[in-house]
């Protein structure tokens, strides 16, 4: 199991989430054939320069120039890069006097292959996504997409705040309006003025990718805005909000009810995990630190195995009867009685399926959260305490231990349409031509891999098996945490949505590689719910030595 400890003595912390909602009434386009598009300005056209970039600090955005509802746009700076693109920076104004202002950033390559592509955030957004990193997954030593010929570009969602989970932005209703939904489309027609003024023209094919709150806004970009895009990649996406925060009364009851009896400390967590790898990772074929057949983990692992004789805590080598339950609990379904986007039901964890839920994902470093709260607590009871202080309740001076979100059921459900994308149809999105590929991964320990499947039932529910596979593949990855994990994935994800939608070659075949420190592996993608299994023979770190099965 060195890949399982050696991710273990490597991770960082990881705090993304997100939430998505409501639907804005636009007419969907007919699908138009995709035409392959060269790299590079076509013959005869200007490339953009340095000089050419500094006028653009002049252009004004007026308020009709942006789909939804501003008081316009002001361009704060525009700076020629030395490695060959300009980056322009701007203000879009909010409606409401005292609403904040949403920082958008675009990066214009002087030889521009006519293609753009922005980029989604993390967390409760807050900090510009400046678009000149590497996507979402981007395969490692890949250059970013910006010194690769794309416009780049992204927000701060709508708000200026710290990373992570600070919500007190959500006191302003314009604020939570553009995090749940509207800074996707803004930023975009924002952006899409300064494309204009430096070449000429609007990009021949548009893409959106992110991962988390990333991963939500993609399928904000897909199914609320269908003809401004043609293409999403959605990574282990934060796609409900307020059902994954409101729903976390799950694990704040596991954890921390009973003055904390059921709480999971971090060597408790540990007792779990290493059983489940002990009893799981060779099911796949290989002994490797990856839990790929998740379905035969859930048949073989059996947390009673872990009960102290008696079942009262006999120290770090089992489980009391108490922690047992948390741990089932937790691992379980949770209706939480709330409709939110025709759903009522928080998605269980991946616990007893290779989730680590160690360090900024854990349960927390003590059996009692403090309120205010530190930062210590479990990730699950953080988000729930933000959203229920600054979004629902909006009393920052809340006792979440106490919170029941019976009794605010009408605000829950009306944040849910602010925040979920649950219920709003990529149909149009299918309508317009456009392509989805949408990823999670099985050992994600904080938007639980559950919860994705939930989104793809839905679809399959709504449009049927084989017309949603004409234009959605959806890949489960082993190993894969929420941005990291015993297998951090990195995939060519633009370039298989760029081949789908400008040649009509639909992904096939796509490999992930493991881009955790020291690792050289790679693992075939395989679609939902098939997994990869070791052949027997072969390299155990070579993607051909596996075959996706079970489907």
């Amino acid at each position: 199991m060195s890949g399982l400890s050696g991710y273990l003595s490597r991770r960082l912390a990881v705090v993304t989430a997100g939430a998505v909602a409501v639907s804005v009434a636009l007419a969907a386009g007919a699908a138009a054939e995709p035409a392959l598009r060269h790299h590079g300005p076509p013959h005869g056209r200007t490339a953009l320069t340095a000089e050419r970039c500094s006028e653009l600090s002049a252009v004004e955005i007026e308020e009709r120039e942006i789909g939804l509802p501003t008081s316009g746009a002001d361009i704060e700076s525009a700076t020629w890069d030395a490695r060959g693109f300009c980056s322009v920076v701007g203000w879009i104004r909010p409606v409401n006097e005292g609403s904040p202002s949403m920082q958008f950033q675009v990066n214009l390559p002087g030889d521009w292959n006519e293609r753009a592509l922005q980029m989604g955030g993390g967390g409760y957004d807050g900090t510009l996504v400046t678009g000149l990193d590497p996507y979402t997954a981007q395969p490692v030593g890949e250059d970013p997409p910006i010194l690769q010929g794309y416009v780049t570009l992204g927000s701060d969602g709508g708000h200026q705040g710290g990373p992570g989970f600070d919500g007190r932005f959500g006191l302003d209703d314009e604020a939570l309006l553009n995090y749940g939904q509207q800074s996707v489309k803004k930023t975009h027609d924002a952006a899409m003025e300064v494309v204009e003024a430096a070449y000429g023209q609007d990009p021949d094919h548009m893409y959106f990718i992110g991962g988390s709150q990333g991963g939500h806004e993609a399928l904000d970009a897909a199914a609320r805005y269908p003809r401004d895009y043609d293409g999403v990649v959605a990574n282990y996406p934060a796609y409900n909000v307020a059902m994954m925060h409101i729903g976390a009364v799950n694990f704040r009851d596991a954890l921390y009810g009973d003055r904390g009896a059921g709480w999971l400390s971090p060597a408790k967590t540990a007792l779990i995990t290493d059983a489940v790898y002990a009893t799981c990772d060779g099911l796949d074929g290989a002994d490797d630190g990856i839990v790929s057949n998740v379905v035969g983990c859930n048949e073989a692992f059996d947390v009673e195995t872990l009960r102290c004789p008696d079942g009262t805590d006999a120290g770090e080598t089992c489980l009391s009867d108490a922690q047992l339950e948390s741990a089932v609990r937790i691992t379980t379904d949770h209706d939480l009685g709330i409709d939110i986007e025709g759903n009522s039901i928080f998605a269980r964890s991946a616990l007893f399926e290779g989730a680590l839920y160690q360090g900024s994902a854990g349960f927390g470093a003590e059996p009692q959260p403090e309120n205010p709260i530190s930062g210590t607590e479990a990730l699950q009871y953080i988000v729930l305490d933000q959203t229920a202080k600054y979004i629902v309740t909006r009393d920052p001076e809340l006792e979440t231990m106490t919170f029941d979100p019976h009794r605010w059921t009408e605000r829950i459900q009306e944040v849910g349409e602010i925040l979920d994308v649950t219920d709003v149809s990529l149909n149009r999105f299918r309508a317009h031509g456009g392509r989805v590929i949408l990823t999670h991964g099985t050992a994600d320990d904080f938007i639980t891999p559950h919860n994705t499947v939930q989104y793809y039932d839905r679809q399959v529910a709504e449009l049927g098996e084989r017309r949603l596979h004409d234009f959605l593949r959806f890949y489960m990855v082993p190993g894969w945490g929420h941005g990291q994990g015993p297998f951090t994935a990195t995939y060519d994800g633009l370039g298989a949505l760029e081949a789908w939608v400008e040649r009509g070659i639909a992904p096939e075949g796509l490999v992930a590689a493991d881009a955790n420190e020291d690792a050289d592996r790679t693992r075939p993608m395989c679609e939902y719910p098939s997994w990869p299994r070791y052949h027997g023979h072969g390299d155990v770190d070579d993607a051909a030595s596996y075959s996706c099965v079970g489907g």
